[in-house]
């Protein structure tokens, strides 16, 4: 997918951060939009900067609970038949969940896989048929740099991130050995300024606050400019597509010391609650 003008892109978690960033600049690329999530004043928000901009580009929005299988594959044929084509799956929306592994709620870990890996799931089932139709089709799923390393009190969120990458690797590689027109990338961000840890869920010893102030020190990579990037790697048919400074670093390290790396992170965390 050298171009996006006159494509249409479907987007779940469209109503902030890095999927309403993607939906901007997929709209200044002339790109038509199917924009999801489950939070609707977002999606209005993030459907008014599109329409208050110079784009000419037909932008539809959905509520969507990426969690429900069988609502994603309604939603999936009620974009085909909204647009009647379907290019580009951007698998975006996710949830943040902060606790230790002897700790942790099952209600809340079931919640953030639901959310982070059966959603990418989810919709590369139901929009992937499409995909292949269209004949210049590309997927691209979010993982995140705790797709790459684990770090205490992120053991349910390095699971749903691992998950979402080995699931996104395997399905590369079928797309290819299967002579099917669709591209896949698998994206892996380090720290950007969204919401997420302000909305994440914590063990009940945590300190949100204080774990969220902290978050807000690391995320230096702007929403845009994680879009932007993404964009890049898709129109380069990258398969794996990492975002920040900081996520080039973390993915230079655990390629050179393997399992090393923990002894980094336990200091590295260590430092952060002293």
């Amino acid at each position: 997918m050298k171009s996006f003008k006159n494509k249409v892109a479907a987007v779940t978690g469209a109503g902030s951060g890095i999927g309403q960033a993607l939906a901007i600049e997929l709209a200044n690329k002339g790109c038509h939009l199917a924009l999801s999530d489950v939070n609707e004043k977002g999606l209005l928000e993030t459907k008014s900067k599109i329409d208050s901009g110079s784009s000419n580009v037909n932008v539809k929005t959905y509520k969507l609970d990426v969690a429900n299988q069988s609502l994603f594959l309604e939603h999936a044929k009620q974009v085909n038949d909204d647009f009647g084509l379907i290019n580009l799956v951007v698998n975006n929306a996710g949830v943040a969940l902060s606790a230790k592994l002897d700790e942790v709620k099952r209600e809340d870990f079931d919640w953030l896989m639901n959310i982070n890996f059966w959603g990418v799931v989810n919709g590369t089932e139901a929009f992937l048929p499409y995909l292949k139709q269209s004949g210049d089709g590309h997927i691209v799923n979010i993982s995140s740099v705790f797709g790459m390393i684990s770090l205490p009190t992120q053991g349910s969120y390095n699971a749903s991130k691992f998950a979402v990458r080995g699931y996104t690797e395997a399905l590369i590689q079928e797309m290819i050995t299967d002579n099917h027109a669709v591209g896949v990338s698998c994206v892996h961000p380090g720290g950007i300024a969204t919401d997420i840890a302000r909305n994440s869920r914590v063990s009940d010893n945590a300190d949100k606050e204080s774990m969220t102030k902290d978050f807000d020190k690391l995320a230096r990579t702007t929403p845009k400019q994680a879009a932007q990037t993404i964009l890049k790697g898709v129109a380069k048919n990258k398969a794996r597509i990492m975002i920040g400074a900081d996520a080039h670093v973390i993915h230079f390290l655990v390629r050179l010391l393997g399992s090393g790396y923990q002894v980094l992170t336990r200091k590295f965390m260590g430092s952060m609650n002293h």
